[in-house]
């Protein structure tokens, strides 16, 4: 098959397995479900500056991921399926735009492109995070717009390239705060070094080329963050400012870890090319002074080395930066290469006999056997994995990870579909039953509510947030007609539950206070 041909089936491919994540399995809570809640109380308020989480300011995340969703909508009306398109989307994006960086750094390689596309799209981190309503495609997509106006501007040495620069950093922003800089800063700085095989770029042409890009990229970003600091007011102010943006590289608020945690996960992040021999004997022999080869490693290198730095880690944040893996894994595997994944079948061939034994009912899983049931669920996965991992073998090439790759996240896709997995974790069983109670008054107990059930109930109002469970005899005497959700064991002594369900794998409980004994309501 010819490479641009492969290269769209893999697009498609990609953007199906997405898709079909967002039928078959719910809103991952508590961060999708949060952020299409922050997205339904700006289309509910009508305030595309200041965003709102449970109708509080939410200034942990600026609002480009909340404005894709509010455009959608303004089309689709508002659906849960539409918002969840928009990562998606993105993904194909960014997938598109790497292999449109890649013809720009090896035009002298006609295939080079089609092999970046399929490489990215293999990266099985890559195409999970594709699928997730979350802002790590948006980020990845803002990141590889900056390098390739930072790219042509090496290569035009017109100063213009630098505003959409400007722009791409202002994008990235907008999408996930300055932590752009740290995808794309060093390969900024650093121009001189990584063109020096190239164009001949001079230190100080290359910062003129910064100081252009920094201030069109403020300027871009203050036509939105003006008016939301006069709106939002200093509290807004001080928090987009300074707490969400040098407060976190300064000081984890959470997800806190050791230096050493993204190397130690390096076989994870860039799987299933860690695992092809090919890749590293081509290292070995590769030209790094290449200018192509220089910038992707320094934009790879860099990222992991300052993401370390930074106490705050979540697999997801070198997301941006797995396109630069693509590139060089791209460049070192030339077209027609015969590498088979058979190291990296291991750990997914292993999982497909276990899951087969443990539906046949040779193994035992234990309580997470329970979330899987019925086992027959368990005997098909395993079963559709080990018919993936051969054609991924049989298949080899560039195809051969993509197969890979896309089969298991689409299998993944479909046990969760099928089995108890996707109740357990659906918002819309308890949204469904507090709903009606929203002018009554819900109250959620024992601890901090992330508006996981505002976008699954379309709530107009917020959630009563309760943390302290010695607080509810007061909110119960002023709601006498509302509900308490919580977790049975953190509300404390209470009367029996109106319903009890198992939501993330733990049992909830709501309670209405109408239900309450005379005197227990009343003190």
């Amino acid at each position: 098959m010819r490479p641009i041909i492969a290269a769209r089936w893999t697009l498609i491919a990609f953007f199906l397995v997405a898709v079909a994540g967002t039928l078959l399995r719910p809103l991952t809570p508590i961060d999708e479900t949060r952020y299409v809640a922050v997205a339904w109380e700006m289309w509910q308020s009508g305030n595309y500056f200041v965003p709102t989480k449970n109708y509080d300011i939410y200034t942990h995340k600026p609002p480009l991921l909340f404005w894709a969703i509010n455009l959608i909508w303004m089309f689709s009306g508002v659906s849960e399926l539409t918002a969840r398109l928009v990562g998606p989307l993105f993904a194909v994006l960014a997938i598109l735009l790497t292999g449109r960086l890649a013809t720009k750094l090896w035009p002298d390689d006609p295939s080079i492109g089609s092999r970046t596309i399929m490489v990215l799209a293999a990266m099985t981190i890559f195409s999970v995070s594709g699928g997730l309503t979350m802002f790590d495609a948006l980020l990845a997509t803002a990141a590889l717009a900056g390098m390739l106006a930072l790219v042509n501007a090496v290569d035009t040495g017109d100063r213009r390239w630098w505003v959409g620069v400007g722009a791409a950093l202002a994008m990235g922003v907008l999408a996930k705060g300055p932590v752009i800089l740290v995808h794309v800063g060093p390969a900024m700085v650093l121009v001189p070094f990584w063109a020096r095989s190239w164009r001949d770029c001079s230190w100080r042409w290359t910062a003129s080329g910064v100081g252009i890009a920094l201030a069109t990229a403020l300027g871009v970003v203050a036509l939105w963050l003006v008016p939301a600091i006069l709106t939002g007011g200093p509290a807004y102010r001080d928090e987009i400012l300074w707490t969400q943006s040098a407060g976190r590289i300064s000081s984890s608020f959470a997800h806190a870890r050791p230096w050493w945690w993204f190397t130690a996960l390096l076989p994870l992040l860039l799987f299933p090319w860690f695992f092809v021999p090919a890749v590293w004997q081509a290292a070995v022999k590769a030209r790094w002074r290449d200018a192509g080869l220089s910038l992707a490693a320094i934009w790879a290198t860099s990222a992991l080395v300052l993401f370390s730095l930074i106490s705050g880690k979540q697999v997801h944040y070198l997301v941006p930066d797995l396109p630069a893996v693509a590139l060089i894994v791209a460049r070192l595997l030339p077209q027609g290469t015969s590498t088979r994944p058979v190291v990296a079948i291991i750990p997914l061939l292993m999982a497909a006999i276990v899951a087969v034994l443990s539906g046949a009912g040779l193994i035992d899983l234990g309580s997470a056997a329970l979330l899987l049931e019925p086992t027959t669920n368990l005997l098909a996965w395993g079963l559709f994995m080990l018919a993936v991992c051969w054609l991924a073998v049989h298949k080899g090439g560039l195809s051969g990870p993509v197969i890979l790759s896309l089969g298991t996240i689409l299998s993944l896709n479909i046990l969760i579909g099928v089995s108890a997995i996707h109740d357990v974790f659906d918002t819309k069983k308890i949204a469904s039953i507090v709903t009606p109670y929203q002018e009554a008054g819900i109250a959620y107990v024992g601890r901090q509510y992330n508006a996981e059930f505002n976008f699954a109930g379309r709530l107009t109002s917020p959630v009563a947030e309760i943390i302290d469970p010695a607080d509810l005899p007061v909110w119960q005497a002023n709601h006498p007609d509302g509900v308490i959700i919580g977790r049975p064991g953190e509300v404390g002594p209470i009367w029996p539950p109106y319903r009890e369900i198992l939501f993330r794998n733990a049992p909830h409980a709501i309670w209405r206070v109408a239900d309450a004994p005379k005197s227990e309501s009343s003190s």
